[in-house]
């Protein structure tokens, strides 16, 4: 747990309020983090996120109406937006790939564990990307699908270059992101420690302009095709 002053400040956006109900009785659990308001679709999300103002947005992927892509646009196109952690059954990978785009920190499975969500929270409240080791799969497999098999085609030689520019053990660690694997499966595949894995991390998202692990799965499956 980090030394907030203030709690996290986090609307919880699901067209299903059984759902809104677990998440908000796991969260407000925590000294560190606070439910400042709930929403059932994207147009009730906009109004809400305009009155409260929260540091996080947990943003159902799928919901009649304006589904959560297009929320999600629309809220980070504003001035000091909050951060999005995107939950999703993947239903839809297509919305997930494009909220990635949309500028969306993080994703997770609605059926994560508690704990992991919590951690979830708290990484994007930091400002850092995450991504579930499921969700990275299925975000890959589905931008790698044989439909875009021509654009991955004209990208490989680009993604070879960026990739040139890494060590070994910083290639070796984006290898194992692309395989899926969380931190502490790629210490253990890699004999080394997670405070390293991180490290190896931080410097593929500078060093390859990304902003989360998927970009960077996506950059190795280009180059590998």
């Amino acid at each position: 747990m980090d030394s907030r002053r203030d709690p996290v400040r986090i609307v919880i956006v699901d067209d299903e309020q059984l759902v809104r109900m677990a998440l908000r009785l796991v969260i407000d659990g925590e000294p560190d983090l606070s439910v400042v308001a709930e929403a059932a679709d994207g147009d009730a999300a906009i109004t809400v996120v305009s009155e409260h103002r929260p540091d996080v947005v947990l943003m159902d992927v799928r919901m009649p109406g304006r589904d959560g892509l297009s929320t999600t646009r629309e809220l980070l196109a504003r001035p000091a937006p909050p951060r999005v952690l995107m939950l999703t059954t993947f239903d839809s990978d297509d919305l997930v790939l494009g909220a990635l785009h949309a500028g969306a920190l993080g994703f997770v499975l609605k059926d994560t564990p508690p704990p992991r969500i919590l951690d979830a929270v708290r990484t994007v409240a930091d400002g850092n990307p995450v991504l579930s080791p499921a969700a990275t799969a299925r975000v890959i497999a589905a931008a790698t699908s044989p439909r875009s098999s021509h654009a991955r085609g004209s990208s490989r030689e680009a993604a070879r270059k960026q990739l040139s520019a890494l060590t070994e053990r910083e290639l070796q660690t984006a290898r194992a992101i692309a395989d899926g694997l969380g931190n502490p499966e790629i210490a253990q595949r890699l004999h080394i420690s997670i405070a390293t894995v991180k490290a190896h991390t931080g410097n593929l998202f500078a060093k390859l302009a990304v902003e989360n692990r998927v970009q960077i799965a996506l950059l190795v499956r280009d180059a590998e095709e």
